[in-house]
This record gives C-alpha cells, sequence and structure tokens, in this order.
C-alpha cells in the first residue's frame, strides 16, 4: 500500500470509532500496514478527529524507529508485533471500548463464539495479562496471547482491546462485533446470578446497589452543570432549563429576586478553593447513581480512570439540611481528584474546561461501570494496585494532558 493511502486509512478508522463511540479523545491507536517493513500509525496524544497525514507516523516495523519529531503511540510495538506475527493482519485498531473494557475485568477469555461473531472474530477471545500502559509488559502479554489463539481480536486486562483486521473495514468491524460479545457475556453472568434477563446495564446496576448498599440515605442533590465565568459562575440544570449567573463570592444570583438553586453554595465553593477548575458536569448515570448510593471509595479497575478521574474516587453524603458544612466536605473529598460522588445522586465531574471535564465525566461513569462489572464478575478485589495508580495519574498529568494541551493551541 501507497505511504499516502496508509495514513488517510488511518485517519478515517479513527473518525469511524469516534463516531461510533468505540474511542473517545486521544485514547487508543489505530495503524496500517504498508508493507513488509512499515506501518502507519496515529501519533501519541492528539485529537483523532483533527488529524492530518503529517501527523501520522511510519514506523519500522523490526525496530520501532521512525522519521521526523512527531512521536508515534506508545503502544507501537504491540501493533508491529501483530505484524510481525500474523502475515493476514494490515490493519490494528487499539480501542477502550466500554464493554471489551468491562469484558476484561472477569479474568479470563471467552469462549465459545458461534454463528457470525465466529466468523468474524474466532473461536474465542484471548485475555492478554495486565502490564502498564506502553511497558513491555504490556506488550508481552499481548504476543503471549496473539500466540495461543487465532482471534482477531484481545482482551486487554483492566486496559481494552485490541481488534485486528485483514482491512480498515474488517478491524473496525471485529471491533464492533467484540463490543456485542462482550456485552453479552457480561449479562450471561448476570442471569447465572440472578436467574434473570438484564435488560440493559442498569439492570446490573440496580442489583449490586441492593446488595451492596449500606448506611442511611441522604437529601438527594439536583443535577446541575456549570462554567466560571471570572467572578461569576453560569448554573445549568443538566436535564435541560433556564441558566442562573451566580456570584462565585457568595453563591448567591446576580439577579436578587430568584432563589438560589440547591447546587449554586457547592459549585461556587469548589471554583473558589480550586483555581485550576472552570467546569463541573453532574453525571446521573444509572452506573454512577448507583455507586454512590453504595457509598464506597471506588478504586480503580481501568487504567483511563486512574489516569483522568484520579487515584480513587470518594463519597461524599451532602446534608440537605446544612449545605456549607454538606459542601466543605465533598470540596475535601475532591482534593487531589477530577470527580467527587455524591450521595445517592451520583458524580460531580471537573476539569479546566468543559471539553476536559467532559472527559473525566465518561471515564468516572466508564469506571463506576467497571465497579459494578467487575461486582457481577465476582473481581471485586482484583483493583489495579495503589502504587501503578499513582504512578499513571503523575504521568498523565506531567506528561500527556499538557501535550493534548500544547496541540490544542497549535491546532
Amino acid at each position: 500500500m501507497e505511504i499516502e493511502q496508509a495514513k488517510l486509512q488511518v485517519i478515517q478508522a479513527g473518525k469511524m470509532l469516534c463516531e461510533n463511540g468505540l474511542i473517545q479523545r486521544t485514547w487508543g491507536n489505530v495503524s496500517c500496514r504498508i508493507d513488509e517493513e512499515f506501518f502507519a500509525i496515529t501519533p501519541s496524544g492528539r485529537d483523532y478527529l483533527s488529524l492530518t497525514p503529517e501527523d501520522i507516523v511510519v514506523v519500522n516495523i523490526q525496530d520501532l524507529t521512525y522519521a521526523g519529531e512527531i512521536k508515534p503511540s506508545s503502544e507501537k510495538g504491540i501493533h508491529a508485533a501483530c505484524y510481525r506475527l500474523r502475515g493476514d493482519v494490515n490493519f490494528v485498531i487499539h480501542t477502550h471500548q466500554t464493554y471489551a473494557s468491562l469484558a476484561g475485568l472477569s479474568g479470563r477469555d471467552i469462549n465459545g463464539l458461534t454463528g457470525e461473531s465466529e466468523k468474524v472474530i474466532g473461536s474465542n477471545v484471548p485475555l492478554a495479562s495486565y502490564g502498564l500502559p506502553g511497558t513491555g509488559k504490556l506488550r508481552e502479554g499481548v504476543i503471549a496471547a496473539l500466540q495461543r489463539s487465532t482471534s482477531k481480536a484481545v482482551l486487554m486486562h483492566h486496559h481494552g482491546a485490541l481488534c485486528l483486521g485483514g482491512s480498515l473495514e474488517e478491524a473496525f468491524r471485529v471491533a464492533g462485533d467484540l463490543e456485542n460479545v462482550c456485552k453479552q457475556t457480561l449479562f450471561d453472568r448476570y442471569k447465572e446470578l440472578t436467574g434473570k434477563t438484564a435488560e440493559s446495564f442498569t439492570s446490573l446496576c440496580e442489583y449490586v446497589a441492593e446488595t451492596r448498599k449500606k448506611g442511611v440515605d441522604y437529601f438527594v442533590f439536583p443535577a446541575y452543570d456549570s462554567e466560571r465565568h471570572f467572578d461569576t459562575v453560569t448554573l445549568t440544570p443538566a436535564k435541560g432549563g433556564d441558566p442562573v449567573e451566580v456570584d462565585i463570592r457568595t453563591g448567591l444570583p446576580l439577579d436578587r429576586c430568584i432563589d438560589a438553586p440547591e447546587a449554586a453554595l457547592l459549585h461556587s465553593m469548589i471554583y473558589r478553593k480550586r483555581g485550576d477548575v472552570n467546569a463541573i458536569l453532574h453525571s446521573t448515570e444509572p452506573a454512577t447513581v448507583a455507586v454512590s448510593g453504595i457509598g464506597a471509595t471506588v478504586k480503580p479497575f481501568l487504567d483511563d480512570f486512574a489516569q483522568i478521574t484520579g487515584v480513587n474516587l470518594k463519597t461524599a453524603p451532602f446534608y440537605g439540611d446544612s449545605p456549607r458544612r454538606a459542601a466543605k466536605k465533598v470540596v475535601k473529598k475532591l482534593r487531589g481528584r477530577n470527580a467527587v460522588l455524591l450521595k445517592n445522586s451520583g458524580a460531580l465531574c471537573v476539569g479546566s474546561t468543559e471539553d476536559d471535564a467532559q472527559a473525566v465525566k465518561l471515564v468516572t461513569e466508564k469506571g463506576c461501570m467497571a465497579y459494578v462489572a467487575a461486582d457481577v464478575y465476582g473481581k471485586e478485589d482484583e483493583r489495579i494496585n495503589f502504587a501503578e495508580c499513582l504512578l499513571m495519574r503523575v504521568v498523565y498529568k506531567t506528561k500527556y494532558s499538557k501535550k493534548a494541551e500544547q496541540n490544542k493551541k497549535r491546532s
């Protein structure tokens, strides 16, 4: 394949994956074989929707060398291994797609695929052992999984999935079919436990919340999103409605003729205490609400959760009769993190921009889904250890997030 054509296919695949919810922002990576010596791959830390052919990096399959100043994805070694081990593979997609990430928490391969799924993926999906992102340990785990299976997909423990194909179209179909297979695997496990058929992931959330919930219920906090504008905050009901402008120093509406929303005091206090925060989004997805009701401290089951949300996610009760005292507790539990659970009320997710807060929200929701899935699989104690979580968090904050910010400014 011509180099330019390979680069264009990589760009096309990134857009297709974003459009179908299989990849978000800069997470994951995509590559296309050029010939027996080289492949083209996405760069490190770049938004898929803004890529140009000049951003795509050509890498040597054997020694991983490349020309130019743009760095290829840190997982280039995994892509190279796929091309070395599988002569029929010409396209590789590494995703953090939701249900494949959850299936990796089961701790075992998915076996017994039949019908159309078997035709597309193979008879099984092997699980690669865990390794930190970008490390030789992760690469060796994937290589071992590839060597013991002819599958077109590999699950990566605590991480995501690898999807292979002879073409862009085939690899993309593998990614889509894999998500369906992994979702059904989780729902089948739920049926084994309960004897019930899951209507949606909400069924799993309700089951785990019912079996794990502890303590008393607290005031259900109304969901508002907000954005800082110098000395004011714009509060908007998360489910739609008229925005309210609030003084960040007092938490009171600029228009004194209207009552302050319940969220005004809390959001204003977060902005006063966190100069790095300019946007707050409130997640009320079933998984965040269920996990917030349990009242647990959520420790990472997935890499991206440790990197983007934090080394853990704490739950703060909110006392409706003592909002100022409750707000102080929420702010304290948010310290050093990008999200906090509000008892029975989901999660507050913060960021330096609305886009960054949205990324935290997506990852926090998936992290709470992982908490639920791990419980259903009986793997609730098999989290990523604290030292590795802390390392990933520090590396992300000092390296990848700064790189992403530089790329935003450049674009």
